[in-house]
């Protein structure tokens, strides 16, 4: 037998990744659309998330130019003290 959890707004955001990917279990599924039926704020911050996905998933992708990958890469590895491989 499953526990029965209440969602709250933090809880929502936790697990906002699995629900979209439908890898939710069916009974937090079951409470987490509870709190967003009751919850105004969750439920734009889950639409707007599901609508940016679904236009992501349809757009082709752009190129980045190579100055701005050359920066990219810079900025990363100085993040994460590596040693310039240039």
């Amino acid at each position: 037998m499953g526990t029965t959890r209440q969602f709250n707004c933090k809880q929502l955001l936790k697990e906002l990744t699995d629900y979209l990917d439908g890898a939710l279990d069916p009974e937090a599924r079951i409470q987490l659309e509870a709190h967003l039926a009751k919850c105004p704020n969750c439920w734009v911050v889950c639409d707007t998330t599901k609508k940016t996905i679904q236009v992501y998933k349809g757009a082709d992708p752009y190129p980045l130019p190579e100055e701005v990958k050359s920066r990219l890469i810079k900025a990363l590895q100085r993040r994460t003290g590596q040693a310039s491989q240039a």
